[in-house]
C-alpha cells in the first residue's frame, strides 16, 4: 500500500470542525470608542516602549528667521558665547532636511545619545527654517527646539553662524559622557598626587 493509500485510510474517519461564524475581529468602521481611545493610547505610549523620551505634543510654534537659544543652569556665560559665536570644532552633523516630525524624532535622540557616548561636545543640527513646511512654517524648527531641551546630555544650544547655515542649524553642546568624565577625574587626581 502506498503512503498516499495509507493517508487517505487514517484520515477516514476525520469529520471538519465547524466554523463559528462570529468573528472576533470587528472591521474598522465598527470599532467602538473605547477601542479607537484604547488604540490611540497605546500609539502614544509607544514613545515610552521605543525608549525615546522626547515628546510630540504642546510644542510652541516659532518663525523660521527665530533664533534658537538655550543654557542650562552652571554653563559658563563665556562657553556660551564660543558656542554662540561657532568658535567650538563641529564634532558630528545631523542633516533633517526634508524629514518628517517622526523620523526627525528618532533621528534626534539616536545622533545626541550616540555623540555623547562617543565623547563629542559639539555637534551642529541642520533643520532648516522651514518655509515651506505644512501645515506650518518652522515646524521641524520648533520641535526641535523643545526637543533639545528635554534630552539630559545637551547643556546650551544655539542658532547657527551664517557660515553653518544660520537660523536653519542649531549648535548643540553636550555634556561629557561618563566615561570621559572619569577619565578627567582621575587625571586631575594623578596630576594632584605629583605635587
Amino acid at each position: 500500500m502506498s503512503e498516499f493509500n495509507e493517508f487517505i485510510k487514517e484520515m477516514g474517519n476525520v469529520k471538519p470542525i465547524k466554523q463559528d461564524p462570529t468573528s472576533t475581529v470587528k472591521p474598522a468602521n465598527q470599532l467602538t470608542p473605547e477601542t479607537i481611545a484604547a488604540r490611540r493610547q497605546s500609539a502614544e505610549n509607544k514613545s515610552s516602549i521605543d525608549g525615546n523620551p522626547l515628546a510630540t505634543e504642546n510644542v510652541e510654534l516659532l518663525q523660521p528667521e527665530d533664533i534658537l537659544s538655550y543654557k542650562k543652569d552652571g554653563v559658563q556665560q563665556g562657553v556660551y558665547r564660543n558656542l554662540r559665536l561657532g568658535k567650538y570644532d563641529i564634532n558630528s552633523v545631523l542633516n533633517l532636511h526634508g524629514v518628517s516630525v517622526k523620523n526627525a524624532r528618532q533621528n534626534l535622540y539616536f545622533f545626541i545619545t550616540d555623540a555623547n557616548k562617543n565623547n563629542m561636545r559639539c555637534v551642529l543640527i541642520q533643520h532648516g527654517k522651514g518655509l515651506q513646511s505644512q501645515p506650518h512654517q518652522a515646524l521641524l524648527k520648533s520641535y526641535i527646539n523643545k526637543w533639545l531641551r528635554q534630552l539630559p546630555a545637551v547643556l546650551a544650544f544655539h542658532s547657527a553662524q551664517t557660515f553653518h547655515g544660520g537660523s536653519g542649524s542649531t549648535y548643540v553642546l553636550l555634556k561629557k559622557s561618563d566615561e570621559a568624565r572619569l577619565d578627567n577625574k582621575e587625571r586631575h587626581q594623578k596630576r594632584g598626587a605629583n605635587f
